[in-house]
């Protein structure tokens, strides 16, 4: 156990900021499952700001949530001190920092990753948001820019001094995305050079990865995304792994079925049914995946636009036959 300000966290594994899909209704699924601490996908601190209360749905109260934590990006310390206050308001345990998305639209924003460019903005940034919050802040990055700007260390060290109270390093700089592997090795150095806790992010697929990423890297705990994703018993998994439990089997295709239901309706209550019937082609895609026939499935419902359409053919796919899902 380690704490995050006064959070306590009892298993170190936790879900990643995922931007598109670590939103309110994969949140509830994964935590009924289990789940150290979820975060929030990765929100613009100035449309928190922009859009009212009642018009932005990714920022709704998050106090039935408790504890979780809210990710934003930003680039103006006052922008995104405000947006935190908004946050924290709204039920947030704890305000995350991204100092690592690598896409292109949020670098020349010049918020993300391209902040590792600018250590002064990126603790002014810091700084900024501790003061306005009563909440524990937290911030996650990457290795560096370039493998010639290795500055996590640096960063670290200086987030620790303004009162952050964790991090978090996914192993690779901006310049790999998410290419290549993760550099756990390289998190150790990150690690050794702060005293708040550490968490290790990046090539974490099973049970067995988070462990070697831990021993490796030396972290404190986890944060695990792709593998998630079509999965969101994953995150048990992991945390009984680590306990030295025997690992829960996966669902079978009944449970995943029921599962999968809920989730789609959750998704387009929580959108709308216009909106909602296209984000969940995702999620569906990759519930199917490690069953029969899941091929012949994703090309279906991605060009079905009718919901009892869909619905039918989730009941089909799932309870049709007898399926086995891979482990």
């Amino acid at each position: 156990m380690f704490y995050i300000g006064s959070i306590a966290i009892d298993d170190p594994v936790f879900l990643a900021p995922m931007s598109g899909i670590s939103d309110l209704p994969f949140r509830k699924i994964v935590s009924e499952y289990g789940a150290g601490l979820v975060f929030s996908e990765m929100i613009a601190s100035r449309a928190v700001l922009q859009e009212s209360r009642e018009s932005i749905k990714m920022n709704s109260d998050y106090a039935e949530e408790f504890p979780m934590a809210v990710q934003l990006a930003g680039c103006d310390p006052d922008v995104m001190a405000e947006a935190a206050k908004l946050n924290a308001d709204r039920g947030a345990a704890i305000i995350d920092i991204n100092f690592g998305c690598p896409v292109k639209k949020i670098v020349t924003k010049m918020a993300g990753s391209a902040l590792m460019r600018d250590e002064d903005l990126a603790v002014a940034i810091m700084e900024a948001t501790v003061k306005a919050v009563d909440i524990p802040v937290t911030m996650k990055t990457r290795l560096g820019w370039d493998d010639q700007n290795l500055n996590a260390a640096s960063l670290c060290k200086k987030a620790q001094d303004v009162g952050v109270q964790m991090v978090t390093i996914h192993g690779r700089t901006r310049c790999q995305m998410y290419k290549g592997e993760a550099d756990w090795v390289a998190v150790r150095h990150v690690k050794e050079a702060v005293d708040i806790p550490l968490i290790v992010n990046g090539d974490i697929l099973t049970p067995q990865d988070a462990k070697a990423a831990m021993e490796i890297s030396g972290a404190d705990g986890v944060m695990i995304g792709r593998a998630v994703q079509g999965r969101p018993w994953a995150l048990r998994e992991v945390m009984a792994y680590l306990r030295g439990q025997e690992i829960p089997a996966p669902p079978d295709a009944v449970e995943v079925h029921a599962l999968v239901r809920r989730h789609y309706d959750d998704i387009l209550e929580y959108y709308g049914e216009r909106r909602g019937i296209g984000l969940a082609r995702k999620h569906l895609a990759w519930y199917c995946t490690g069953f029969d026939g899941a091929n012949e499935f994703r090309r279906s419902v991605n060009v079905m636009n009718d919901i009892s359409a869909v619905k039918a053919a989730i009941d089909d796919f799932f309870l049709g036959a007898e399926r086995a899902i891979a482990a």
